[in-house]
């Protein structure tokens, strides 16, 4: 008797687990992927430091900085002086089929981690930009100013990732 109680409450959960999946996939679909050419920047999301300075030292090709930049909906000359490039030398890089430099890549990499984070945690990119242009620790100073640096993406993932777990700011 407890078996079948068992087997019907997992069946019951398997069911569930079912239309949360077939929901999930609904979701998905409806959901349009940001790519440019054939290019998806997602798929170059960190999992941990060391795929992050291996993809760095690869290169990332310049295809997912433009896929990037339209996807958080920023320009990308303002993108590029964030990861200390010039709009022109990028073009160039694109032009010549050539990927980034390793420490160009890995700025961009923290970059793409960051603003799925902000994603995740707010909900959305245009709160998330949102966010980034509010001052912050009772001083003058926003987040986005400090996005310019690999150190200053390390502190904004921090305070973010503090935020989630509803510690103060």
């Amino acid at each position: 008797m407890y078996w079948k109680k068992f087997y019907l409450c997992g069946r019951k959960y398997q069911d569930m687990a079912k239309s949360y999946k077939q929901k999930e996939e609904k979701a998905a679909v409806s959901e349009p992927a940001f790519a440019y050419g054939s290019v998806a920047y997602t798929q170059f999301i960190p999992k941990n430091d060391f795929s992050l300075v291996k993809k760095a030292k690869e290169g990332i090709n310049t295809d997912v900085f433009y896929t990037f930049a339209d996807a958080i909906k920023l320009p990308e000359k303002f993108l590029a002086s964030l990861i200390n490039l010039s709009p022109r030398t990028i073009s160039n890089y694109r032009d010549q089929n050539k990927s980034l430099e390793a420490n160009y890549s890995e700025h961009l990499l923290k970059l793409i981690s960051l603003y799925e984070k902000g994603k995740m945690y707010l909900g959305s990119i245009d709160e998330f930009n949102s966010w980034l242009e509010k001052p912050m620790w009772d001083t003058n100073d926003k987040p986005i100013d400090f996005l310019n640096t690999s150190g200053g993406v390390d502190l904004i993932i921090a305070r973010l990732e503090r935020m989630a777990q509803g510690y103060p700011l």
